[in-house]
């Protein structure tokens, strides 16, 4: 499979948009539900926030690759524009890590999810658009969205915040 070569990779974008809406949706749908109560928690509005966009934000970079007929190129400022879209809205709805949580926990599911998906698409964009396939073109997509969804399933399961803690941390 070349890097370069949207074709090659519907396969993958069709799994990864049918997968993330489906994430997406029930996120929305229990965030749309528990409304009142979200929005009363101190922090918890951002932590909703930040799990939506981890989640849904791989569909958009599949509906891109799955356009047809596009130049290569086009595909890269998609999503590039993508990436600088995504990027500010996600460093503007991490929360600071609370007392209770581990520091390793806060990195893997607000920071590191958060940073590989914006640098991971900017990437593939940027290898699309210079017509180099050594920077990794879209192999940067399946790391981006495993780690976003990762991110974004622990920031909207666990209890608290923090899945290594399994519990409230009194927010």
């Amino acid at each position: 499979m070349h890097p370069l070569e949207a074709e090659a990779w519907s396969d993958f974008a069709v799994g990864i948009a049918g997968a993330g809406a489906a994430l997406t949706g029930l996120l929305f749908v229990a965030v749309s539900i528990n409304l009142e109560r979200i929005l009363s928690l101190p922090g918890i509005p951002g932590r909703a926030a930040h799990a939506l966009i981890l989640l849904a934000t791989p569909v958009f970079a599949a509906i891109a690759v799955l356009t047809p007929g596009q130049p290569s190129w086009a595909l890269g400022a998609e999503l590039i524009v993508i990436a600088v879209v995504v990027g500010p809205a996600l460093l503007s709805s991490w929360r600071r890590r609370s007392a209770e949580q581990p520091l390793w926990s806060w990195l893997l599911n607000s920071v590191l999810s958060s940073v590989v998906l914006a640098l991971g698409l900017l990437l593939a964009g940027i290898s699309l658009v210079a017509d180099a396939p050594g920077l990794g073109g879209l192999y940067w997509l399946p790391l981006a969205t495993a780690l976003a969804w990762l991110g974004g399933l622990f920031n909207a399961c666990a209890p608290g915040g923090d899945p290594a803690l399994g519990r409230s941390s009194g927010r």
